[in-house]
C-alpha cells in the first residue's frame, strides 16, 4: 500500500490530487494491531491465547499484513465495509492465529498469561523486506 510519504504531488493539479488514494489510518501494520486489532479482538478471543511477542512469526504477520490492508480499504466504504471485512477477513484469519495449529501454537503456555507487549524500537529496521 502505497503511504502519504511515497506520492510525489509535485505538479499535479488539484483534480488530480484529489484523484489519490485516502491516506491510510494507521501508519503501517504494528500500529493497526496495537492501536486497532488488539484492543478489539482480544476482549472478544475468550480462551484463545495470543502470542505476546506476535511480530516474531512470520506467518502471523503476513496474515496480519494482509488483514491490515483490506481494513484499511474497506474501512472507506461506508455500507457495509466493515461487515465485509469481519465476514471476509477477520473471521477467516483471525481464529486460526492463536489455534492449536496455527503461528501462536508453538508459544509457552505462561507467555500468553501476559498483554501484548510492543515491538523493539528497532524491530521493523532489521527486517531486511520491512
Amino acid at each position: 500500500m502505497s503511504t502519504p510519504d511515497d506520492w510525489d504531488t509535485t505538479g499535479l493539479t488539484r483534480a488530480e490530487k484529489d484523484q489519490l488514494p485516502p491516506e491510510p489510518r494507521c501508519s503501517g501494520v504494528e500500529a493497526w494491531v496495537t492501536g486497532h486489532l488488539l484492543p478489539t479482538y482480544l476482549r472478544q478471543s475468550g480462551p484463545r491465547t495470543w502470542c505476546p511477542q506476535w511480530w516474531r512469526h512470520p506467518d502471523a504477520l503476513e496474515r496480519l499484513e494482509a488483514l491490515w490492508r483490506a481494513w484499511e480499504a474497506l474501512r472507506l466504504d461506508a455500507t457495509t465495509g466493515m461487515s465485509v471485512w469481519w465476514r471476509d477477513y477477520a473471521d477467516h484469519h483471525l481464529p486460526i492465529l492463536p489455534s492449536p495449529d496455527g503461528p501462536f501454537a508453538r508459544c509457552a503456555a505462561r507467555a500468553h498469561q501476559s498483554p501484548p507487549i510492543p515491538c523493539p524500537p528497532d524491530w521493523w529496521v532489521q527486517r531486511p523486506d520491512a
